[in-house]
């Protein structure tokens, strides 16, 4: 893919932000990057100096050298005290730096360790999980509902790693051509052309109106499945004795007390309670990916920054507005509410509800098989990281009939009374977004002292060129 097959990184581990780069390196500095790691850097030759300087960035460098810096090439402020106009075109990322960019944002990081222990499950462990893979940033329980769209000059783009095999080998090396072959396969491409997020203020912030999703600029959008999240939590409820009841009408779930062998029915959570709940652990999971591509952006020399300033509708394809067809998720005006439900991309991502599902039984039997089916953290069949992975993951709790039934009987109470689910929060969210472009150290110096960006950034063209 990038003339470097068969090549393969011998070693473990490096600090930095080169960590999830750990495979990645180029033989004029093989030693000074071997003294960061535990690394042989001299497989891999014809790379950009770019990549060495990558893989070699200290983390606590990227901590604190990280900045939205938000003027790139092509890019103009017409007027006031930071008024400049870029001498240089717009100029995209290379394939490399896609995808680099891509794999830290939302790569795979090899297999999950599951949660190991809880004593209430003896002789069993935890069944929380949802996905047997682990990603660059972290996710509740392991829940992992969330994947990413991005755009570019040429389209928009669906990059699904949720449930990926683990890309990397588990003897330490790493094969940089097929880690990145790996990922790349995956991505499909839904539209032609840039994602339209018109300069407009019922679309985007005006304070972005003229720096964001520019041209040449690479656009990352994490999206979140809040209704499976939902689902997982309310299994999670279920796993541990717990149940709902509707807080908004002030009412018991019926029919939950025939489960009360199951879940404790005389102190049961709030229904808002838990979805904020998981409106928040989602909120992480979509700002830590974001965040783990901007500490990657001072290691490669690029502007950029993470920021909420583009309307989430105008996103997904919910504006109303005709003419800015987003991502083209489903939406539906439920009556007596002000905003547009989203619940998904038809065939692409779709929300673990209605209309999607024919029910939140089937919504929550397919969460199950998600545990458990294939590939799946708990089939025995699924590699792992453990000395004997198929006991580990035959061990998990496991769920029947009566937990599904539990667990259907809240999430269709829910659908059936406020006509959408979840009740209170989105089906299908989206909230932080990462951009990524070349920046014009032009601006930077016209307008600021020295150390207005990086020693990578000032040699981005010569070591990426």
């Amino acid at each position: 893919m990038f003339a470097t097959s068969r090549r393969k990184l011998l070693g473990a581990s490096m600090i930095g932000a080169g960590a999830v780069l750990g495979g990645l390196g180029a033989p004029s500095s093989a030693a000074a990057l071997t003294s960061r790691g535990n690394i042989l850097l001299n497989r891999i030759p014809d790379l950009p100096k770019g990549l060495v300087e990558a893989a070699g960035f200290p983390l606590i460098d990227a901590i604190h050298g990280r900045r939205s810096r938000r003027f790139a090439k092509g890019a103009s402020i017409p007027g006031g005290p930071l008024a400049y106009t870029s001498k240089h075109p717009p100029a995209p990322l290379s394939e490399l730096e896609t995808m680099l960019l891509l794999t830290t944002v939302s790569g795979n990081t090899g297999w999950s360790n599951l949660i190991p222990h809880n004593r209430f499950y003896l002789p069993k462990i935890p069944n929380y999980a949802g996905a047997a893979g682990g990603r660059t940033f972290p996710s509740s329980a392991g829940f992992h509902t969330s994947e990413i769209f991005y755009t570019d000059d040429n389209g928009v783009y669906f990059f699904p790693t949720r449930d990926m095999d683990a890309a990397t080998a588990g003897n330490g090396e790493t094969d940089l051509n097929s880690y990145l072959d790996k990922h790349k396969s995956r991505i499909v491409k839904i539209a032609d052309g840039r994602l339209k997020t018109p300069a407009q203020p019922q679309h985007m912030e005006m304070h972005n109106e003229w720096c964001g999703n520019v041209p040449g600029s690479t656009f990352i959008m994490p999206v979140a499945d809040l209704a499976q999240h939902v689902v997982l939590t309310l299994c999670y409820l279920v796993q541990n004795g717990a149940c709902i009841y509707d807080s908004v009408n002030d009412q018991q779930l019926p029919g939950l007390e025939k489960f009360k062998s199951l879940v404790d029915i005389e102190n049961p959570y709030p229904l808002t309670y838990v979805e904020q709940i998981a409106l928040t652990e989602v909120t992480v999971e979509l700002s830590t990916s974001c965040y783990a591509g901007a500490l990657m952006l001072q290691a490669m020399g690029l502007g950029g920054w993470m920021y909420d300033g583009i309307n989430q509708f105008s996103v997904l394809g919910a504006s109303g507005d005709p003419d800015v067809p987003g991502l083209g998720f489903r939406a539906d005006m439920i009556p007596g509410q002000p905003l547009p439900h989203v619940t998904g991309l038809e065939g692409i991502f779709e929300g673990h509800c209605p209309p999607h599902f024919d029910n939140m039984r089937a919504a929550v039997e397919s969460v199950v098989r998600r545990k458990f089916g294939a590939d799946g953290p708990f089939n025995p069949k699924t590699p792992g990281p453990y000395r004997q992975s198929d006991v580990v993951r035959n061990s998990a709790a496991p769920i029947g009939e009566e937990f599904v039934d539990c667990v259907a009987t809240m999430a269709q109470y829910v659908y059936d009374k406020f006509g959408r689910f979840p009740a209170t929060v989105p089906a299908i969210f989206n909230l932080m977004y990462l951009q990524a472009h070349q920046i014009d150290t032009g601006f930077y110096d016209e307008h600021f002292s020295s150390g207005a960006y990086l020693k990578t950034h000032a040699e981005h063209d010569q070591n990426w060129g």
